[in-house]
């Protein structure tokens, strides 16, 4: 198949899922964004618990060259996982060599394999001073892995998103997006 028909019936289908208020809505309408900024079609379909905060939460993120008939996702191309629980509900909705990226400060899992990407995001956040930012470190592992969507059109989204008196919110967020961009952990 050629590179030219592979890039027009590309479809990338993501869950994001861990606890209220670890920013998993925030990663899924970032990648979203940055999409439809590239002139791709996109949906994004939230679901929170019976509690926001703390609850569980998750968000499907379908990306396209194409119409997407549903927002819904059965098997998904990439999990990202933030927390156990959600490691448990989420991890048989994978495609069978899908990719599995996983927060390793709260999430245990033993077994290893080329498309499971293990990392502290939450560590990560911690030494930068911000465990808010735990997602933007999950983020930078997707992007690292998948080319889904340019890295200069997430980081045009996330400073568009962030409030004009947040300019030391926006500067921790860029560096946990971009630490793992860069860098091995």
């Amino acid at each position: 198949m050629s590179y030219e028909l592979r890039v027009k019936t590309m479809t990338e289908k993501i869950i994001i899922a861990g606890s209220g208020g670890q920013g998993i809505m925030l990663i899924g309408k970032i990648l979203a964004q940055a999409a439809m900024m590239e002139g791709k079609f996109v949906t994004w379909l939230p679901a929170y618990g019976a509690e926001v905060r703390g609850g569980t939460a998750h968000c499907m993120v379908v990306i396209s060259a194409e119409e997407i008939g549903s927002p819904y996702i059965d098997k998904a191309d990439t999990l990202i996982i933030m927390n156990n629980p959600s490691l448990s509900k989420f991890k048989a909705r994978l495609n069978q060599d899908g990719l599995l990226i996983v927060n390793s400060s709260l999430v245990s899992l033993s077994a290893s394999a080329a498309n499971i990407k293990k990392y502290p995001f939450t560590d990560i956040a911690i030494k930068l001073g911000n465990i808010k930012v735990a997602n933007m470190a999950a983020l930078g592992c997707y992007l690292r892995n998948k080319k889904t969507v340019a890295l200069k059109n997430v980081l045009a989204v996330i400073k568009e998103m962030a409030s004009k008196g947040k300019k030391d919110v926006l500067k921790i967020n860029q560096q946990a997006l971009q630490n793992l961009l860069v860098a091995d952990v």
